[in-house]
């Protein structure tokens, strides 16, 4: 399969204007031989009639509610290839699924199926993905969707290739999809081997070659010191590195951004390097960061300083990601937003070995996670990579020859 590029300047005249390979279209700039097509015209258009609270778990069938998650139920209305998406909800114009088989739908859930013989349905899936999220907000005057009408489907126009080209997109697609699920499997595993890896040298089971003796227990409040002191930033000016609970992914300790505070901003917690940042606020989320430089955080981390001749910064980083540190600080304070309470989590006991041990404990678990950090810059550029692909292939930029 060799890919070609071609790509030409627009007309600037609209309707169905010839421009060199390229001519507008309802569907915008397309390359001459595709076709602009309407949804109603190629597919039909329905919903569901089932409610959130016919699901079961563990139920034979799938069952697509307004959510990304895929629930299971015991019926089935659908035996066919079709493509979904939420009518309402948060996911509005973001939520999309491709199925072929049975499955039952909720009443707000709009499913696309019987498809014309020249679109593949696969095909359809990934350009009306691509796509429906921009027709709805250029169809509403507010910078949120609330619902979508049938109309918005319906009436949506989008660029259609030669059936074979169809297929090689799809295949080209789907390849890269492969490497992404190859490697979410592969971070999975590892993560598993570095949790069961974790969970026997911190709790003292397991020890590495060449450490033996007596390990003592500590308390946590006794090896972790939470750092108190805070800045407004008001009053000291502008801090150019600020972390937030947004920035850090769950379970994973990858700092993915970081923001500036400004004089407007809240008052900060202020961190230094080799610290480590655990997040207080849903603590069963798992936000935690070992900081490789100084700055300042959302008030809603604990700052954990290593405790002198007691503890080192990468095994006390260690600690907090173990499922009994998370499940002792996910029993916090506050019913919404339920935040880890420090008396409960400065009580826990836990073996301390030598801060030698300690420091080789720490080296052999980061080096696990160094190892996962490795395939997620993997995953990261796989995604963008496929990003980019679509981009190309479902625009006519760049041919399937």
């Amino acid at each position: 399969m060799v890919m070609g590029l071609a790509i030409s300047a627009p007309d600037q005249t609209g309707g169905q204007q010839e421009t060199g390979r390229f001519r507008e279209s309802e569907a915008g700039l397309i390359p001459a031989d595709w076709e602009a097509v309407y949804i109603e015209d190629i597919a039909t258009i329905t919903t569901g009639s089932r409610n959130t609270q016919d699901r079961v778990k563990g139920g034979v069938y799938p069952f697509f509610v307004r959510s990304q998650n895929v629930e299971r139920i015991n019926s089935y209305s659908f035996e066919k290839e079709a493509v979904l998406t939420a009518g309402d909800g948060v996911g509005t114009g973001k939520i999309f699924h491709y199925i072929d088989g049975k499955f039952d739908v909720h009443q707000r859930v709009y499913v696309m199926s019987d498809f014309v013989d020249r679109i593949s349905g696969y095909f359809f899936y990934l350009v009306f993905s691509s796509r429906f999220y921009d027709r709805i907000m250029q169809m509403t005057a507010k910078s949120s969707v609330d619902s979508v009408r049938r109309e918005m489907i319906a009436r949506m126009a989008i660029p259609l290739p030669p059936r074979r080209e169809q297929d090689a997109i799809v295949e080209a697609l789907q390849e890269a999809d492969g490497l992404i699920v190859a490697l979410e499997q592969l971070i999975e595993k590892k993560r598993l081997i570095k949790q069961g890896a974790m969970q026997e040298l911190l709790s003292g089971r397991r020890r590495l070659p060449g450490f033996s003796g007596e390990v003592s227990k500590r308390k946590f409040g006794e090896i972790a010191v939470p750092r108190k002191r805070r800045i407004n930033p008001a009053t000291a000016g502008w801090q150019p590195f600020c972390v937030e609970l947004e920035h850090i992914s769950k379970g994973t300790g990858r700092l993915e951004g970081w923001s500036e505070a400004r004089e407007n901003a809240s008052l900060k917690a202020v961190f230094e390097k080799g610290d480590v940042l655990f997040g207080k606020l849903r603590a069963y989320l798992r936000k935690y960061w070992r900081a490789d430089r100084s700055g300042v955080c959302s008030t809603e981390f604990w700052v954990l300083a290593p405790a002198e001749d007691m503890t080192t910064s990468s095994y006390l980083y260690q600690v907090v990601q173990t499922d009994h540190f998370i499940e002792v600080a996910s029993q916090g304070y506050g019913t919404h937003m339920p935040r880890s309470d420090w008396s409960s989590v400065s009580e826990i006991e836990l073996p301390v070995p030598a801060l030698d041990e300690q420091e080789e404990i720490g080296r052999v678990l980061g080096e696990m996670d160094a190892e996962i950090e490795a395939l997620h810059t993997r995953l990261d550029k796989a995604r963008q990579i496929k990003q980019g692909m679509m981009q190309e292939l479902l625009t006519g930029r760049v041919r399937l020859v």
